[in-house]
């Protein structure tokens, strides 16, 4: 097999999109620091309970929205939990699955938090382009993420992390949501 080498074009776009993905997540990671004492998963678990029909989600849904591993995801929860940000709750119909809930005091934090992470998202990227340029950003990532977590017919992908299961549990499909 031939190595497909970038060419100087791309060589120039890759680098430049590791330079700027690095830089934006440590200044979003700063001022999450700053404001909330917390890395920047752990306000995207809190901002994404807050969206959530009643403030929750089960655990493997909430580990697919923020493309992450089970795994960490359970780490993040424990931590939240701790602070007393987030509480589980067993699933009634899947003695398997856990709901992750937002509490009253992890809303209250969400809401304290959410101006300076909006304006640091804004000052970092959406300033620094025209409107051109943002809808160019939208279509080039959610072709990326498609591509990459098997929304297209060929990419095939299976490996991506929600999906990945330890040795000890076996596949299943349940149904997106507990009541």
């Amino acid at each position: 097999m031939t190595t497909r080498w970038l060419s100087p074009e791309e060589q120039r776009a890759w680098r430049a999109y590791l330079a700027a993905t690095h830089l934006l997540e440590d200044a979003i990671d700063r001022q999450l620091q700053q404001d909330a004492g917390m890395p920047h998963l752990f306000y995207s678990v809190l901002a994404n309970l807050s969206d959530a029909p009643d403030r929750r989600l089960r655990m493997t849904d909430l580990a697919e929205t923020l493309k992450i591993t089970r795994s960490r995801l359970t780490y993040a929860v424990t931590r939240l939990e701790r602070d007393g940000l987030v509480r589980r709750e067993d699933c009634r119909w899947d003695k398997r699955s856990s709901i992750a809930v937002l509490t009253d005091e992890g809303m209250a934090v969400l809401e304290r938090t959410a101006p300076g992470h909006v304006e640091t998202v804004r000052a970092t990227l959406f300033d620094r382009l025209t409107p051109e340029q943002v809808g160019q950003l939208e279509a080039i990532f959610t072709g990326v993420a498609r591509g990459l977590q098997g929304d297209d017919a060929e990419s095939g992908a299976e490996d991506v992390p929600w999906r990945r299961r330890s040795s000890c549990s076996g596949p299943s499909t349940p149904p997106p949501a507990c009541s």
